[in-house]
């Protein structure tokens, strides 16, 4: 008879000291305050100049200035057919103030769609201009001759953008310019054979084209300002010719938005549990936190003041060939003086650092409130997951300049409201319900107003994805 000795590994040995199960019992635990994950470093709440609008409205007033409507032309599609919405057609510069509902729809339906892919030509330099075109969708360049006779890129135009609009005016013209597809396209044009068949039936519109092709504009700078008639360079005693400065009549009012949420606890959890942490502290803190993302997402998405949606169309500009390269940031900057930072979703600066070790440049660091951030040219680039990326994988780039002093963007708030707890932000009790639960409204009062047009300006379409 054989006998086996016990496996002693699989008898549990007696413990020879307190477990630490049974420590805890007389312990208590070092603990975090509650973390959050949505928290980011809002860099554009932090940077923004803030105003202080005592009256709950800020007012920005500028010089007059001509620009009618907002200089882009806006389509309709069903399936692959597009069409022009005819009142858009007021945006042409012979076209303006021309309100006759039924011509400018008989106008629009004269307009025939086209495609071209990318690298075809649809204009050409030294041709006979006959056309006007609407681009509907896509980008073409505009293609200049250099000044040692190389052909080169004047500028990208995009949706909603359009050329050849002076051959409206009962005159002839040849194209300055040739107009290449860079993407594919989708045109609308308009022959002057059929502008002359359409003035022939409607006199007024052959009269309202003849009119604003004969009284030229007012004088104007080149941002459309009304011009400021000024003397330099006379000698003797020549008059000198008075001027004025005018103002917009009608200037644009921001009143301020507000985010709100109500923070319910229960008083049983705000009595019995409030150690080592005060429950109520921790519950407004990470609420507050919340607040504040959804300010910034406000800032620059909202339709009404967000900056993606009030930047000027003339400060809108589009990436040469589609990923951020250093040629269209160094083009986003001629736009604006003293530019104080780039603003961009990470992806879209992780974008920009590929285009640059693709051509062996590598982009300078810069400090921003002691901590260091990408820069180019010395502008920070600083990031925010605000800024949206479509579904196609394309982006936008902000640029600004920004505090009142420089007529740039600012911020704008209220402070010494009832019940403050931050700077433009308070929290009012609201009582106790028959649960016994303790409401407390928690509100930021906010807005941003872009005081000149240059001050803000966006690369957009950028790809990302590639």
């Amino acid at each position: 008879m054989t006998v086996t000795e016990p496996d002693l590994g699989a008898v549990e040995q007696a413990a020879l000291s307190l477990t630490t199960a049974a420590a805890r019992k007389l312990s208590t635990t070092t603990k975090s305050q509650p973390q959050m994950q949505g928290t980011t470093s809002r860099w554009l709440l932090r940077m923004l100049p803030w105003m202080d609008v005592s009256a709950g409205t800020y007012r920005v007033n500028r010089r007059l200035t001509y620009a009618v409507g907002d200089g882009r032309i806006t389509f309709t599609n069903t399936g692959s057919d597009v069409r022009v919405i005819p009142q858009e057609l007021a945006e042409l510069p012979l076209l303006r103030g021309f309100d006759d509902d039924s011509v400018l729809g008989a106008l629009a339906d004269r307009f025939v769609q086209r495609e071209f892919e990318p690298g075809q030509v649809i204009a050409t330099a030294g041709q006979s201009a006959d056309e006007v075109v609407l681009i509907a969708h896509g980008k073409v360049n505009k293609i200049g001759a250099g000044e040692y006779g190389d052909d080169t890129v004047l500028s990208v135009l995009a949706d909603g953008e359009f050329f050849g609009a002076r051959v409206l005016a009962p005159h002839q013209y040849t194209w300055d310019h040739t107009y290449k597809a860079v993407t594919q396209c989708i045109t609308l044009t308009l022959t002057t054979q059929a502008l002359q068949e359409l003035n022939n039936q409607f006199d007024r519109l052959r009269a309202h084209i003849a009119n604003n092709h004969d009284n030229p504009a007012p004088p104007q700078n080149k941002h459309g300002e009304a011009a400021i008639d000024i003397a330099s360079g006379h000698a003797g005693e020549p008059t000198l010719a008075g001027t004025y400065v005018d103002y917009e009549l009608a200037p644009r009012e921001y009143e301020l938005s507000v985010a709100q949420t109500v923070l319910r606890v229960h008083t049983r959890v705000a009595d019995l549990y409030n150690q080592p942490m005060n429950q109520t502290e921790q519950q407004l803190r990470l609420t507050i936190e919340a607040l504040r993302e959804r300010q910034e997402h406000e800032l620059i998405n909202n339709r009404d003041f967000g900056l993606l949606h009030n930047a000027d169309l003339r400060q809108r500009i589009h990436t040469r060939s589609g990923p951020p390269t250093p040629d269209d940031l160094d083009e986003l900057l001629s736009r604006r003086r003293k530019t104080r930072f780039f603003l961009a979703h990470p992806r879209t600066i992780a974008a920009f650092g590929r285009e640059c070790n693709r051509r062996g440049i590598y982009p300078q660091t810069t400090e921003v409130q002691d901590r260091q951030v990408h820069a180019w040219r010395g502008v920070p680039f600083l990031p925010s997951d605000k800024i949206p990326i479509s579904d196609s994988g394309t982006s936008s780039i902000l640029a600004m300049r920004t505090g009142e002093e420089d007529h740039g963007v600012v911020g704008l708030r209220q402070t010494g409201i009832p019940d403050e707890y931050q700077p433009g932000l308070n929290v009012r009790f609201m009582g106790i319900n028959d649960q016994a639960v303790i409401s407390y409204l928690v509100s930021a009062y906010f807005s941003a107003a872009v005081l000149v047009p240059d001050a803000l300006g966006v690369l957009e379409r950028v790809e990302i994805a590639r």
